[in-house]
């Protein structure tokens, strides 16, 4: 498994997920849901 990047925001994060169709469901505190439909499933 590949080690995460210390040198990312987690703001920078969601964003780069977003490019790859991920979107935000919810978010409470520094903890951020993230969904995305692939083919007609969620995962």
């Amino acid at each position: 498994m590949p080690k995460i990047p210390r040198d990312i925001s987690g703001n920078e994060l969601a964003k780069l997920f977003r490019k790859y169709g991920y979107e935000i469901v919810r978010q409470t505190g520094s903890h951020i849901r993230l969904n995305s439909a692939c083919k007609g499933s969620e995962h």
